[in-house]
């Protein structure tokens, strides 16, 4: 039989795995000879269930388990998210698991920060003691100056809710990073939590825009679960069109692909919405009685109010009326004048304002031939079918059976105005809330950011340090890297308190993050800084006083959802082995710190937070007087949601899987009444108001410019670079890699060793560049003139724009051995701040570059 190297490694996948197991318990000859040994006598096979860790799916696992040891992974079978299959980085896992790098014991610096650390090993208790006494000495003076930042979190109640609510910390999570714009956007218009991905089971017609749908998931999934309903809908007839800088995988799967400019969205979103009116693909009855879209607009650009209601033009009348006033009929077209006043429908201003914006104007803009954008409007506007209808669930419910999936291009500097714009494409077509239309999440749940975004008070200084509510960025979505320029700059910002101390919860800022200078430079000023992680992060070499080791898949976590958008369930991440070294779960660690820091016990405290954010019920509260192990707490977790066995269940099982997520559920439209009883926001007023108290206050135009009622093109910052920075970078995300957490992995790195920079072969050839080739990356910030650069090989593809070069995320690791040589993170290449931030501190991953031999 041929030895092959698949044959090899399936052959030798349990030897090997005890092998490494033995080496790093003990790392001694006699103890790997002794546990081999063990072998000589019976096998004793189990398979326990789990959740993966190291990815933002929670997939399904089974882990198999010999003698105890770990030896294999596969998918959960019962698990609707992941039905059995694993992506690379759930098989790889194990290597994570049994990785002899981890951080084995706590470990305190001995030498100064912002250079690489110094260690010694410590007890859990001195550690503990010492972050105790640390985190007090803020806490009592003001706690809001701790700061508490996520990576991803895998147990929101318990450290999102509990543990921050207790400590009083401010929460600074990922967000602005992780399409919090789009986000936002959202939230804004139509008041749901998420962003754009579409009904699968229902959508003919799907605009992928920016979609990278065989690297990666999207709002709320990840990788397996939306290829897997893609393609089903595929077998059905959907069409798709790409809309990316980069073609990525869509290649074979997509229809047609529009190699959009980087950063230019906005503008095509413009241009759909008005070939769209002019064509009049227009759902008239949706935007009269689901949206602000009829309201009267006077000339300042501010609501006609009379007596505090908004007013449209009633038909019936032939005069404004409150716009819920019995058997009104409103206008959406036409100039009226009323008290001298001339008004508009919101409509009729959108209409106006969209006007110039043609296919051909969008087409010098965006790089897309003007014919080509005309037409897939055309072809949304015929497939939406306004006006009809679908039986489900014994309801007939409007269908729309366009959709739009648009998730991290939503991190650009114009990204929540672009992520509008595009919502407004399909408010035009009725789809938002239809069958076959744009998804937000699984369910149609009003996100009480509908209001608090439209209410928000622009406060007097001194300000908050991460600048909400303040008149730099009233939308805030709590961006480190803008904190860390406040950080260095407090006065320009209006800002007297500073953070003083920091908990990194499983993130790695340095890496993760833009600018990686300000980030270093910032975070070293801090009194105090902890991290939470199973190994030593870049962050942590540089920036922490204190690390605390945690557990990867050796630990109780969640609980998560299991829904892939049309079945409900829940599950729990469920230890398949004792902590390694001396590693706990972050649960545990939040418990213990919790009863050094006196927040324990007791009202207010983190046992009676984590009984409210947990939602327990009587008589499984948790008593507030004692600590509870870790399995207690979803004991009484799975009792007081009802199963009998309480946790019990999901250590046999693994998963509950629920029912079908009804209609009633899942459509705007089906609700009771339509949407939740609010009207969509399809024009954004509030924005206006805060734009002209910025002004008031005397800001810059850079933080003011974009708080428009209406998505309002402007070219972005980088535009203003020199004509020799030619070039557009972009990122993206690669399947084999999650944020900083996996490029050591030898297995997923055996199958992308280095970093490598995307450049279309005309370009490089013209530029005498070889692909392979090792070429000097160098970015420049259009506002404050600062260079950076990175030397990177070159990487032939024709699945890219000719002006823009793209750098995958996941590398720049150099703590790790593992990952030592493997290239650039392109996050050191990005900037953020004015000009490359916007309403939302939403970080740009754009920017100009050159590009030249090393």
């Amino acid at each position: 039989m041929r030895l092959t190297r698949r044959r090899f490694l399936k052959g030798s996948a349990a030897a090997g795995g005890l092998l490494l197991a033995g080496r790093l318990f003990s790392g001694e000859l006699e103890t790997l000879r002794a546990r081999t040994s063990e072998l000589e006598g019976p096998l004793t096979e189990e398979w326990v269930p789990t959740t993966c860790w190291i990815g933002k799916q929670d997939c399904g696992i089974l882990a198999r388990r010999i003698n105890g040891r770990v030896v294999k992974l596969e998918g959960h079978p019962a698990h609707p998210r992941n039905r059995g299959t694993l992506c690379p980085k759930g098989v790889a896992q194990i290597m994570a698991l049994y990785d002899p790098n981890r951080v084995k014991a706590p470990l305190i610096r001995t030498n100064g920060k912002g250079v690489p650390g110094r260690w010694r090993q410590a007890s859990w208790e001195e550690a503990l003691s010492l972050v105790a006494e640390k985190i007090r000495e803020v806490r009592e003076r003001d706690p809001s100056l701790i700061v508490w930042q996520k990576g991803r979190s895998k147990g929101s109640a318990f450290y999102d809710e509990a543990f921050v609510k207790a400590l009083k910390a401010t929460s600074l999570g990922h967000g602005a990073f992780c399409s919090d714009a789009g986000y936002r956007a959202c939230e804004y218009t139509i008041g749901l939590s998420g962003v754009l991905h579409p009904d699968f089971r229902y959508t003919r017609y799907l605009l992928a825009w920016g979609w990278n749908l065989t690297n990666a998931g999207g709002n709320q999934l990840c990788w397996i679960t939306w290829p897997q309903q893609f393609l089903a809908a595929r077998e059905r007839g959907m069409k798709v069109v790409l809309i990316d800088p980069r073609l990525r995988g869509g290649g074979p799967f997509v229809d047609e692909w529009l190699p959009i400019r980087p950063g230019t969205d906005l503008a095509l979103a413009l241009a759909f919405c008005n070939v769209l009116i002019q064509a009049h693909h227009v759902d008239q009855d949706y935007l009269k009685r689901y949206t602000n879209a009829p309201f009267l607009v006077r000339e300042d650009g501010f609501f006609l109010r009379l007596d505090g209601k908004e007013q449209v033009w009633d038909l019936n009348t032939d005069r404004p009326q409150p716009y819920d006033a019995p058997g009104v009929n409103p206008a959406l077209e036409g100039v009226y004048t009323f008290e001298g006043q001339t008004v508009r429908p919101a409509f009729q201003v959108f209409k106006d304002h969209v006007a110039s914006c043609t296919p051909e104007w969008a087409a010098a803009i965006c790089g897309i031939p003007a014919d080509q954008i005309h037409r897939i409007a055309l072809e949304l506007g015929e497939n939406a079918m306004i006006g009809s209808t679908i039986r489900v669930d014994g309801m007939d419910l409007p269908y729309r059976p366009v959709s739009v999936m648009a998730y991290h291009m939503a991190q650009q500097e114009l990204g929540f105005q672009a992520v509008r714009a595009i919502l407004m494409v399909f408010m035009l077509l009725g789809a938002v809330g239809a069958v076959g239309g744009p998804m937000v999440s699984f369910t149609w749940k009003i996100h009480p950011n509908f209001e608090r975004l439209d209410q928000i008070q622009i406060q007097d200084p001194p300000y908050h340090f991460y600048l909400k509510n303040s008149p730099y960025f009233p939308i805030n979505s709590g961006n480190p890297a803008v904190m860390a320029r406040v950080i260095q700059n407090p006065e320009k910002y209006q800002v007297e308190k500073l953070p003083e101390a920091m908990i990194i919860h499983m993130a790695n800022p340095v890496i993760s993050f833009g600018s990686q200078p300000d980030i270093v430079e910032a975070f070293k000023r801090l009194k105090f800084v902890v991290v939470i992680s199973p190994w030593l992060s870049e962050t942590a070499d540089l920036l922490a006083d204190v690390v605390l080791p945690a557990a990867t898949l050796e630990k109780y976590e969640g609980p998560y959802s299991i829904s892939d958008g049309y079945v409900d369930g829940v599950a729990l991440r469920l230890p398949i082995a004792e902590p390694f070294f001396q590693s706990r779960g972050e649960i545990e660690i939040y418990l213990d710190l919790c009863e050094k820091l006196g927040i324990l016990y007791g009202k207010g405290g983190y046992l009676d937070e984590l009984n409210r954010a947990l939602k327990l019920k009587e008589p499984y509260l948790l008593p507030l007087d004692r600590k509870p192990s870790v399995r207690e707490i979803f004991d009484r977790w799975a009792k007081s949601q009802g199963i009998e066995e309480g946790v019990a269940y999901f250590e046999k099982h693994g998963v509950r899987v629920g029912g079908t997520i009804p209609a009633k559920a899942r459509y705007g439209y089906a609700l009771e009444p339509p949407f939740g009883g609010v009207r969509h926001r399809f024009y954004g007023e509030s924005l206006l108001r805060y734009r002209e108290e910025m002004k008031a206050r005397g800001v810059s135009e850079l933080y003011w410019r974009d708080y428009t009622p209406l998505p309002t093109w402007r070219p972005p910052t980088m535009e203003s670079s020199p004509p020799e920075y030619r070039f557009y970078l972009i990122s993206y995300k690669m399947i084999e890699f999650k944020q900083s957490r996996s490029s050591f992995i030898p297995l997923l790195a055996e199958l992308a060793p280095r970093q490598r920079l995307d450049i279309n072969p005309q370009t490089a050839r013209a530029l005498g560049i070889r692909d392979g080739e090792e070429v000097w990356v160098e970015s420049h910030n259009a506002v404050t003139g600062e260079t950076r650069r990175v030397r990177v090989r070159v990487h032939y593809t024709e699945g890219i724009r000719p002006d823009t070069v793209g750098l995958p995320h996941g590398y720049g690791l150099w703590t790790h051995p593992w990952a030592q040589g493997q290239g650039p993170g392109a996050s050191s290449l990005f900037f953020t701040g004015e000009g490359y931030v916007s309403n939302t501190a939403d970080q740009s991953f754009h920017v100009k570059v050159r590009i030249y031999k090393a």
